[in-house]
């Protein structure tokens, strides 16, 4: 499909969408989003990676009107973290750590904000760093370097939201890179 100038493709993360409890198949997602006039929709692997063609509009305007139709349609609130192609082939392309960092690492996550995390939420963060977990901050971003299963560490998503007194929503870098590959070529 030939894109038109007036659309751009966009990168929603949805938080929690196949969890507590709700289930809500890929296909059901993509209908929704067309609902709304995006074209081209796409999911990416079943946890709520979607792709789509939006006319061009700041992200601040798109993610609240997602948001408020999957509410609407799903019965349950659906946070949208949502980035541009170029913002997320600059993820893509961000080297949080070294390799010689990541190499014994046993998981590197990138949690998804809807802000730039504040100096004392990073504070609040950064505390959270051991020998196990540690963490880098990048615009909207946080990367989370994991040295052992993440099932024995004592962070997680819940601690991330605690800490930094906001919402987010937790990628493997290598689901992002895939993405980046599939639909930016990065």
């Amino acid at each position: 499909m030939e894109i038109s100038q007036t659309y751009h493709r966009y990168f929603a993360f949805l938080r929690a969408i196949n969890v507590g409890g709700h289930t809500v198949k890929m296909d059901q997602l993509c209908a929704l989003f067309a609902e709304l006039g995006y074209q081209a929709v796409e999911s990416f692997i079943a946890s709520g990676n979607m792709v789509f063609l939006a006319p061009v509009r700041l992200p601040n305007e798109l993610e609240p009107h997602i948001s408020q139709h999957l509410e609407r349609s799903l019965g349950f609130p659906v946070t949208v973290f949502l980035r541009s192609e170029s913002e997320l082939a600059s993820i893509c392309r961000y080297q949080p750590f070294s390799a010689e960092e990541t190499a014994h690492a046993k998981a590197l996550n990138i949690a998804f904000l809807a802000q730039p995390l504040s100096a004392s939420a990073q504070q609040r963060l950064f505390a959270h760093e051991n020998a196990i977990d540690r963490f880098q901050v990048n615009d909207r971003e946080v990367y989370w370097l994991c040295q052992t299963k993440q099932s024995d560490s004592k962070f997680s998503n819940a601690v991330l939201e605690k800490a930094i007194q906001a919402q987010s929503t937790l990628r493997t870098v290598n689901t992002v890179l895939r993405m980046g590959k599939k639909w930016l070529d990065v």
